[in-house]
């Protein structure tokens, strides 16, 4: 039922943009063109309806009951437009804010000061007009934008290399490569020959130990039936590690009964054993090399905000005195600053993901930019206090809009020396 009245909503407020476009977008076909403007309104209201239609879908097929492929379609829909219309409206608002201004000086006996007049043969786009063309142009760019990250960025996995220097690094480390995977999102894909092709890149890096922070799934453990076999093949000689993040738990979507939710974190147990992965559920583990070891630790996921907190950090660093040094994996980078740094500082190297850094933003040499950094300190790269270090994985997959601007799919390659 609240799913039934948050589609209702989200439906009325569609119409409420639409309205408002459209209203815009009418005042720039001459009014004489009459089958022009018929044909206008067709397409722009023709959309709308289909977009209705496709919110009638989710009502009728709720979560589990929809097919992945057609959830991430009806998002595409749904979404792009609606992302592009709302950056039309930041535009367009600026010419109803001028209009509002110019009626309260004139309803309050206030004229606006005139402009010196143009010479006669120089043509004047009427303000009103600029901004309606100006507003379509945005729109139609972000639309351009975000549909070039579906076709494009969806899959361009990068690899982000990163040399760390540990001061208390064994020697037998010192050039040890750690690779790092997060936030995969099995069941957002919908390409499994790319996603195997992101597999292949992270082996041919040869990696001494891989790691994976959290998030396999989107809602449930079914999800991931399709790419076990895909990621069973991440190997390493020292191991594949891996942590639960917040959306392993079953925890965004509605279960039948307590059971079924309880069978579902069974399954992704299994699912971690069936891929090869060491699961740690708040434990520790010795990386030994020679006679030389640094300790691995793993907490179930604990993040700031609405996110759950299931892992207990303390009891992961149970006996974990003699490590020399500590790196640990935890799903939540909110995590590091909340907890982590205040209560461990003995820790020398957190992993992290979860942010995706929003799949979203502007990554160049001097400027860094995401939407993700108004609800995270720490959204992306690698973070350093006193001795204490950060990195945040921008994520494997994606979920919820599906592609990337910008903000690419990551596999981080760190070489650990000594300091």
């Amino acid at each position: 039922m609240n799913s039934f009245f948050g589609i209702l909503i989200l439906a009325l407020f569609i119409l409420l943009v639409d309205r408002y476009i459209w209203s815009a977008l009418r005042s720039l076909i001459p009014p004489q063109k009459t089958a022009l403007q018929r044909m206008s309104a067709v397409l722009f209201w023709g959309y709308t309806a289909i977009v209705l239609m496709v919110l009638v879908l989710f009502v009728a097929f709720p979560g589990e009951r929809m097919p992945h492929n057609l959830r991430t379609i009806g998002f595409v829909v749904i979404g792009v437009p609606l992302v592009a219309k709302l950056v039309s409206i930041l535009v367009l608002s600026v010419d109803d804010l001028r209009r509002g201004a110019l009626w309260m000086l004139r309803t309050s006996g206030l004229k606006p000061v005139k402009k010196e007049n143009r010479a006669p043969d120089v043509p004047v786009i009427p303000r009103s007009e600029f901004l309606t063309k100006t507003a379509a142009a945005a729109g139609l760019g972000m639309a351009g934008t975000l549909v070039f990250g579906i076709a494009s960025g969806a899959y361009d996995y990068r690899v982000k290399r990163i040399r760390l220097s540990l001061k208390n690094l064994p020697a037998k480390f010192d050039g040890l490569k750690l690779a790092q995977l997060s936030d995969i999102h099995t069941g957002s894909f919908y390409n499994k020959k790319a996603v195997m092709r992101g597999v292949e890149m992270l082996m041919n890096e040869k990696a001494d130990l891989v790691v994976f922070t959290g998030d396999l799934v989107n809602e449930q453990t079914s999800e991931a039936k399709l790419y076990v076999p895909v990621f069973e093949k991440v190997k390493a000689p020292m191991g594949v590690y891996s942590v639960l993040g917040n959306h392993d738990y079953g925890d965004y979507r509605q279960w039948a009964s307590v059971a079924a939710k309880e069978q579902n974190f069974k399954d992704m147990l299994a699912a971690h054993k069936a891929l090869g992965w060491n699961l740690m559920l708040d434990e520790n583990k010795a990386i030994t090399v020679e006679g030389e070891s640094i300790g691995l630790i793993g907490v179930q996921n604990w993040g700031g905000g609405r996110f759950p907190k299931y892992g207990s950090l303390d009891k992961a660093m149970e006996r974990t005195d003699d490590f020399p040094v500590k790196i640990l994996l935890s799903h939540d980078p909110s995590h590091w600053d909340l907890q982590v740094r205040q209560e461990h500082p003995e820790i020398d190297l957190m992993l992290a993901g979860h942010t995706h850094g929003m799949q979203f933003g502007i990554e160049i040499p001097g400027f860094r930019w995401s939407p993700a950094q108004y609800n995270y300190k720490r959204w992306a790269g690698l973070y350093r206090e006193s001795d204490q270090y950060l990195y945040v994985n921008r994520g494997y997959g994606f979920i919820g809009y599906p592609g990337r601007v910008g903000i690419l799919p990551e596999i981080t390659v760190i070489e650990l020396v000594k300091g």
